[in-house]
Formats: structure tokens, sequence, C-alpha cells
């Protein structure tokens, strides 16, 4: 056979898989359990879908499709029904703004990219059911995410707000929390405002602790599960009203620490508090006030709570609230370091006991008085004095005092006590309810009608989807409005209550909207009546293993994860969770160790590395590399020995005495090929894709010099066929087969080989291995040596030689060193 052809092999083989619908998953309503097919157990891999807003993938995007394509070639070899889809994330500010700065239409842009990444796919001979492809721009496709935003609607998890929300100057549209890096639009880097903007929102705090508790359940990266945890943020305390002296009013605060009630010393404010215009009248200083809350509004949340920043506030003067513990009158101030969307916007402030109020106090002591102490170290005592100069506030539990009947208490039963007296128990979050609405023109429409009469109502389902309308015009207005509202024709509406005339939503959907749910409409594709069949859903979920980017933490995955339960509630899916195992990918980082980008002039095209070295070398270096998980910085020159072990594998194979192989391979030969088998089938199983390949290219070096068994070679090209799939079947065809490698069977690892007791030893001779021992159980020394020197293997390599040292690792490997590698030493 001649030289390894790259160019000729891969354009062979995807040729042939696509002619014969090799990776096509069955797509009839039999799949399930009561089908032909129910033998079979599922496994579902889904890669987080693109969004083609760009000129095309670098060689770092493919590495997470690389691994879920391994992982389900080897699935699908050990007999699972395999669904592998891929789809298109193409609304949203991604692609709009690429559609601006290159000038042409976003639907055009969409639909040139997508044919640029697909184009580039292909090249990497991925095993996606393309017959089930997405794409979240398609009215058929988004007419689905307009049903859901409806039936949030109908259950009253969708509402309007005029709240300032943040507001991107440079995007011209408001952001969700989430869709900031600090206090910056993460997709431009432009620093955010707050602005009160009409917009819709979802209620996803309503399902806080579910999105909290059902984390318990997941097998996701620890640092991801973390992330949640403290975007969500989950407070339990108490809320206590103080009454507002004069005024038949109260201010209701959240505090963690109830137990600390008769220690208030004052009530801060956040500047957004509608408390503060309510008592404008009785506001002794209000032009300052007003002043402070202009300067606060225009700062974002990081700014206002960064730790170690110096804590700036306005008394409230002529207001006075009264400690409902003491009765004492104590002052009311407004400060920004108080977030309104945090517990209730109000806190009570203790200097003795939290040291963010004691800074406060400290600067600002003239005004505030003094304060006391009221929870105590178990036997002994706390100087105010020494607080003060120590800056050192008491934050831990201990025995009240100073506190009427509750003196002598321990902290903890204090909280509940205090609690049910002057308050009730309360659970807060940091998590607030999503922006969901956006003053562009590329998402889909929200499907709601305002009228007049009716207010706002929704528009029939019969009458979905409601699509978006083409227009010459689509840049950002800038105005709170999107282009959608200078579409009269569009706009101007019958309401479909009352008959009168309405409105459509000119605000459109985030980005977030498509890919809350596009995992399930992959099961269902082409249905037309629901979004999913009910039989699909039950038999395909959950996801089983989900790959993507971290940096989807607190945003994405938590949005789907919302909507999921939701759809959960409502009974169109069975599972409280869409994604059972997640596992994060890695950056390939440039060879100048930073993120590849067009900016640093630093992007390298996978096509053209397809082209010099081959998919094959591509996929298999992207797996070598290293962790997984860890970022990596790409090296053109390391591919020059993923692509010459691919040139041995083919010589291994199709050298005429290798490929006929001997006719049963020796007992020391089997242990070597099942602890690879077990080696590489573990390692893919948990994703260290980098070892599995190690093993493969140690097998490789310690057989070729031998004459394995057929059976063995074959073992190994099935082994070898997740990571090189083109020249896995190109040489599984060369020995004589006909069916594609990817159908055969996974091979098995044959637990006689790793019965229990049993020791392997590999045994080197000047640094290679040339014969593998097994014992029953741990030999000495002596007991190996005994058997080296009766192998007629070894013996054959020693020759006349000398055997200078021999070294042994016990229960690893015996190592004999010959007397060439000792002259001139």
């Amino acid at each position: 056979m001649s030289a390894y052809d790259h160019r000729k092999v891969e354009k062979k083989w995807r040729e042939k898989w696509e002619k014969e619908n090799l990776y096509r998953t069955p797509e009839d309503s039999s799949i399930g359990p009561t089908s032909e097919d129910s033998g079979k157990k599922k496994f579902y891999a889904l890669d987080m879908f693109p969004y083609p807003s760009g000129d095309g993938l670098h060689v770092g995007h493919p590495k997470g499709y690389i691994a879920t394509d391994v992982y389900t070639r080897m699935k699908r070899m050990q007999g699972y029904q395999v669904l592998h889809p891929m789809g298109w994330d193409a609304f949203g500010l991604p692609a709009e703004n690429y559609a601006i700065k290159n000038k042409i239409h976003p639907r055009v842009a969409v639909e040139k990219n997508i044919a640029r990444f697909k184009e580039q796919l292909s090249l990497l001979g991925f095993n996606y059911d393309w017959t089930r492809e997405l794409n979240t721009t398609d009215p058929e496709y988004y007419r689905w995410t307009q049903w859901v935003f409806l039936r949030l609607l109908g259950k009253g998890l969708a509402y309007e707000s005029n709240e300032p929300i943040n507001w991107c100057p440079s995007c011209k549209t408001g952001l969700a929390n989430e869709d900031l890096d600090g206090d910056s639009c993460e997709r431009c880097g432009t620093k955010v405002e707050k602005r009160p903007v009409r917009q819709w929102v979802l209620k996803i705090t309503d399902y806080a602790d579910r999105l909290l508790s059902g984390l318990e359940k997941l097998d996701w990266p620890e640092s991801i599960k973390e992330s949640q945890r403290n975007w969500i943020g989950k407070s339990e305390g108490a809320e206590i009203d103080f009454p507002i002296k004069d005024y038949d009013k109260k201010i209701t605060i959240f505090t963690t620490r109830p137990d600390t009630l008769f220690g208030a010393t004052y009530i801060v404010l956040s500047p957004e508090h509608p408390l503060v215009q309510e008592l404008k009248p009785s506001i002794n200083n209000w032009d300052e006030v007003i002043y402070y809350v202009k300067i606060a509004l225009a700062k974002q949340d990081i700014d206002r709570t960064a730790e170690g920043k110096e804590k700036t506030g306005v008394a409230l003067k002529g207001i006075s609230a009264v400690n409902p513990g003491t009765g004492e009158n104590i002052p009311v101030w407004i400060a920004d370091y108080v977030l309104p969307h945090y517990g209730t916007g109000a806190i009570m402030a203790v200097p003795a006991h939290d040291e963010r109020d004691l800074r406060f106090w400290k600067k600002y002591r003239e005004q505030l008085g003094k304060f006391s102490a009221v929870i105590y170290p178990d036997g002994a005592e706390l100087e105010i004095p020494q607080i003060i100069e120590t800056a050192a506030a008491y934050t831990r539990e201990g025995i009240l005092r100073n506190s009427a009947e509750f003196n002598g208490m321990e902290s903890g039963r204090a909280r509940i006590e205090i609690s049910k007296k002057y308050g009730r128990l309360k659970t807060a979050y940091h998590l607030q309810d999503w922006i969901f609405s956006r003053q562009r023109y590329w998402g889909e429409p929200i499907p709601v009608i305002h009228c007049p009469a009716c207010g706002v109502v929704p528009v029939p389902e019969k009458d979905l989807p409601v699509t978006l309308p083409d227009v010459a015009t689509y840049e950002p207005t800038g105005t709170e409005e999107s282009p959608l509202a200078g579409i009269s024709e569009w706009v101007n509406v019958e309401c479909p209550r009352c008959g009168g005339k309405g409105k459509r939503e000119t605000n459109t959907m985030p980005q977030w909207a498509g890919s809350c749910w596009y995992y399930l409409r992959y099961l269902d594709p082409k249905n037309n009546t629901e979004l999913v069949n009910r039989e699909k859903e039950k038999y395909w979920l959950p996801v089983d293993l989900y790959v993507g980017g971290a940096e989807h933490a607190t945003r994405h995955l938590i949005y789907a994860r919302f909507w999921h339960k939701f759809l959960y509630d409502i009974g169109v899916v069975h599972t409280e969770e869409p994604f059972t195992r997640l596992q994060s990918v890695g950056l390939v980082l440039a060879e100048d160790g930073k993120k590849m980008s067009k900016r640093w002039g630093n992007v390298i095209n996978p096509d053209d590395i397809v082209e010099r070295f081959g998919a094959d070398t591509l996929r298999m270096y992207e797996m070598f590399m290293g962790p997984f998980s860890q970022s990596i910085a790409w090296s053109t020159d390391n591919m020059v020995g993923v692509r010459r072990f691919l040139e041995r594998v083919w010589e291994y194979v199709t050298d005429g005495s290798v490929s006929l192989g001997a006719d049963e391979s020796s007992d020391e030969q089997k242990v070597l090929l099942h602890k690879t088998v077990k080696k590489v089938g573990d390692d893919i199983e948990s994703m260290r894709f980098n070892t599995a390949i190690s093993a493969l290219m140690i097998y490789l070096n310690e057989t070729k010099s031998r004459k394995p068994s057929r059976q063995s070679i074959e073992a190994y090209l099935k082994l070898l066929a997740p990571f090189v799939p083109h020249i896995a079947d190109e040489l599984w065809e060369e020995m004589g087969h006909t069916k594609s490698i990817h159908l055969e069977s996974w091979p098995m690892a044959e637990p006689r080989y790793f019965k229990a007791g049993s020791v392997t030893i590999p045994v080197q001779v000047d640094g290679k291995v040339r014969d593998v021992m097994i014992f029953d159980s741990l030999p000495t020394k002596e007991e190996v040596g005994k058997k080296v020197k009766q192998s007629e293997k070894i013996l054959r390599f020693i020759g006349d030689k000398k055997i200078v040292r021999e070294v042994y690792v016990e229960g690893k490997i015996y190592s004999l060193v010959l007397e060439n590698l000792t002259e001139g030493s």
C-alpha cells in the first residue's frame, strides 16, 4: 500500500459516511423503550452550539467538539443509541454587531457565517446527525421560544418593569447583570450606565431555591457549581420593621444577624429606596440628598460594594426610626453600598458587630453618636474603646447582653426568638430577576400586544410565530426603543381580545432565549404541533454529557436550568435538570500565550492545519495537548510528533508482514493489549484524552517490533478510531473489512487479565520494554530476576553483553542496563 496521504483518505471517508448516513440517529417516534431498539441504552451528547458571528473558526473552537466526537464514537461502538446534534445560536448582539460592522443585513451575515462554520466543521469528520440541525433564527424554531414566553407570562413569571437597568451606550440596549464584566458590557467593553427603561423581566428569583438545591444532584465541575451558588447568593436571616417617628410608615430591613437588634445604632437605605421620595417633605437637606442619589445611580453595583472602597452616605435630616427592641430613636441615612435589590434595600447598622458598619460609623461618628455591644464571647468582655481603636468588630457567635429579656441567650437561639417577636424569618438572594428584553432588532419578537383598553394581551397561539419583519435600517436607535418601533405596518394591529387598536411589543428577546431550550428541539426538530414529542423526550432526556465553556456558568447554564424547571412544572419535560454531566473546555491559547484574536494577529485557521497535517492529526493533537479542562498554548511544531505517530500506525498495519498477524498473541502481549483497552476506555469515559492517547502510543512502541496477532491489531484500530476516524476506517478496510470500523463493537478488557492479586511487571532492557511478566502476588526483586533470566525474549536482547545494573521499582517495573551504556562514563 502507498504512503499515508491524509488528503485522499479523509476526503474519501467523509464522502462515504455522508452517502451512507452513517451517523444519522433514527428520528421516528418508535425510538424508545417499546421499540426494537429497546435493548439499547441511549446516550445524548451535547455541544454548546456556536453563534456564527465572525469570519469562521480558529483552531481553539473545535476542541470541545472533538471531545464529544471521541466520546460518542466510543459509546456507539459500546452499543449505545447515540444522539449527537449540532446547530446555530444565531440571534442576538454578537450576530447583529458583526452585521453592523460589515454593513450587511444580519440575516445575510448569519447565512454566510453558518455556511462557513459548517464547511470548516465538515473537514474534521464529526459524527453529527445533520438532519437535526437547528437555527435559532428559523421562525419554526422561535415559534416555540415565543410559546414558552407566553406560558411564563400566563403563570405570572414574565412582567413589565421600568426600574433602572444596566444600559450600554455603545450597544444601545439594556443588559442583564449576567451580561456584565464588572461594570462594563461583556460584549463591547463599554462602561454601562443605570437608566430607567421599560423592559420585560422574567422572575427567575422564584426558582432560586430550586436552582440552588438542584446543584447537589449534578455531575458538574465544582468550580461551576460554586459560581452558581455564589451568583444565587442565598442568605438566611430575618425581616424586622422599624417604625418611622411621626409617620404612619415603617422601614423593613433585612438582616442575617437579628440577634444584634438591640445594638442597631442607625438605619441605612439604598439611594433608590422608594421611601426616600415618600419622606421628601420632612427631609431638611433634600438638595444634598438628591445630589447624592444622582451620583449613586451613575455607579455600578460592583463599584458600590467593592471591598476596601471608602463608604459614603448622607443623613436624612429630620427623619428618625425607632429601634423596636430598645424603643430608642435612631438616625436614618442613605448610602450607595446598600443595594436596592438585595433583601429589602434597607439595613440596620450595628457597628460593634459588623466591620462595614463600624467603618461607616468611624467616618460619621460625630453625627451617629455612641453605640453598644450586645454579643459577647462566652466568659469575656468587650470594650467599646478597644473596638473603635482596633477597628475590629466582634462578628462571631456569643452570648447576648444589653438585650432585655434575651440577655444570657446564645446567639443561634436568640436569632430565632428575636425574629419571632420583632419580625419574621426570611431568605434573601443575590440573584435578581432576569432582564429579558433588548432594544435591538435581531432577536425573537416578544409575542404580546399592547391595548389601551385591555392592557398587555398575549398573541394567540394560533398566530405564532410572530415573525421578525425585514427592515432596511436595523441599527439600534439609542432611544430606548428598538428599530421595530418605526415599522408602523408591523406595529399597528388589532387587539386579539377586544378588536380595538393595539400595538405590538417592539422589544426583542436576548440571545439567551433561544439557547435556553435548544437541546429539547434536537429530539424532535420537525414537530409542528408541539415543542417536543412526549415519548422522545422521555427516552432521550436528560442530556448525558454537555461540553462547553465555563464562562457560561452564570448565564446560559443558569438560564437553561430555570427554563427547564419551568417546563417540568407545566409537564413538558419529565426531569427537573436538563444536563446530568457537564465538562468544561480549557482554552486553546495562541502560540504567544494570549487568547486567539484578530486584534492580536495570532489566530490560526484550522483549514490550514488540516491541509498541511490532516484532520486526524489536528483531532489527536488537540486531545493530546494536555488535560482537557486546562488552558494550553497551541504549538504547530508539536503537531509533527502526532503526525509521525499516525504514520507509524499506517506502517504498523500496512506492512504486509505485520498486517497478516500472528495466529495467537503471547500471554504477555495479551496483558499489554487488555491493559491498554481498559486504560483507553476508562480515560475516554473520564475525559482524560491525553493519557488515553499516551497509552495508545506506548502500546505501539512496545509492539511494533514484534509480530502481534491480527486480532490484537484489529482491537488496537478500534481504540484509535474515536480519535482518528478517517485513518482508522481506511486501515480497517485495508485489513479486508467491508463495514465501517465505527459500526464495530468496542474491545472488551477481559477480567482474567486483571484478576485481584495479580501483578504485571514490564521488563526494560536499555530503557525499552522487551517483555511483560505476570505474578500471582507482589514479587520480590529476586523472584523477578529469576524469571527474567529464564525469558528467551530478554536473553535475546542481552546477547553477549554484560548486565551492569538491575533496578526494580517494586510492583512497577524491572530494568536492565547493559554495558554499552556505561562506556566512556
